[in-house]
């Protein structure tokens, strides 16, 4: 192992045992710093010898390589993480990155879908599938998605254990290891216990054939034990090509921004949807506010006679 990969191993084991790092964010992170130390390395410069100058020309790189600005701002991130830990553990003196701006976050508001999208969508998931169990799975991932808005990763990793007893809450761990409840709604309770009950047989049956027992609500025999975010993903799309909705409109993370914009509208606190997303700031949910503003703008536009040419 290289100095620089053995200087970002030592990097992110830190940040995961004392910042509760999600794996995907240590995933991400170890992406963009092996790019920047391939970057340094092509032009015969390390860790220990860059300046302020050096990650700003990686980011001009970045930038002209046209990588979108918040993918620059994450490597941006990355890096200032970093060189902040190797001041903290005396590789250097000096922080090259402390000073340096990051480029302005796009305001993209959040794509969503319509109530009546997410109810073919739910519909659909009901026959999406080539066995019972198949589609009895999916269908408990559509409900549980929409009634909760929990993050796609939040989701597939749901102990079984959680789930037990017919709760009327689950308790998530989410973002750097935090814990909230969120309630279930009945339709999402049907949907858990005639999974839960499916899923305990095909466990059984495989703990029967030598296979240790899952802990997880939503199985898998890959390496993580659980269904993968990937295979969620995939997942939906079938589910969306089957409701009839058009499939590029349809991921996890819009089902968990129809959540949001689905309660806000309905009158829902803006605190309460904050709590529920497990967001630390409310200015992260305030966008939601900002999608139904949009979407009051276009009925006006479509139906007020006044508005109309």
């Amino acid at each position: 192992m290289s100095d620089a990969a053995a200087r970002i191993s030592t990097f992110l084991q830190a940040q995961a045992a004392e910042t509760g790092a999600a794996r995907n964010t240590q995933l991400a992170y170890a992406r963009d710093l092996k790019d920047f130390a391939g970057w340094m390395a092509a032009r015969g410069l390390d860790f220990d010898s860059i300046a302020r100058t050096d990650v700003e020309s990686y980011l001009t790189r970045c930038d002209a390589a046209g990588l979108s600005r918040a993918t620059r701002a994450r490597r941006l991130s990355a890096i200032r993480q970093f060189t902040r830990f190797a001041v903290e553990e005396g590789w250097r003196t000096d922080d090259p990155a402390v000073r340096i701006a990051g480029p302005k976050r796009e305001k993209r508001l959040p794509k969503t879908l319509s109530e009546d999208e997410v109810t073919r969508l739910i519909t659909a998931a009901a026959t999406t599938g080539r066995s019972a169990t198949d589609r009895a799975r999916n269908s408990c991932l559509v409900e549980l998605l929409y009634a909760t808005g929990l993050r796609a990763t939040e989701l597939v990793s749901l102990p079984v254990a959680a789930t037990r007893g017919d709760p009327e809450t689950l308790l998530v761990r989410g973002k750097g290891d935090k814990e909230r409840l969120v309630p279930l709604t009945e339709a999402s309770r049907s949907a858990l216990s005639d999974w839960i009950k499916l899923r305990d047989r095909a466990d059984e049956a495989a703990v029967e054939n030598g296979a240790a027992p899952s802990r997880a609500l939503f199985p898998s025999r890959g390496k993580a034990g659980h269904l993968t975010r990937n295979r969620f993903y995939v997942l939906i799309k079938e589910i969306a090509v089957n409701a009839g909705v058009s499939p590029e409109k349809v991921t996890p993370h819009t089902l968990r921004h129809a959540f949001a914009t689905h309660l806000l509208a309905h009158g829902a606190d803006l605190r309460v949807i904050q709590t529920l997303l497990g967001h630390a700031d409310v200015g992260t949910t305030e966008i939601y506010t900002h999608v139904l503003d949009e979407r009051l703008r276009a009925l006006v536009q479509q139906h007020h006679p006044l508005a109309k040419p």
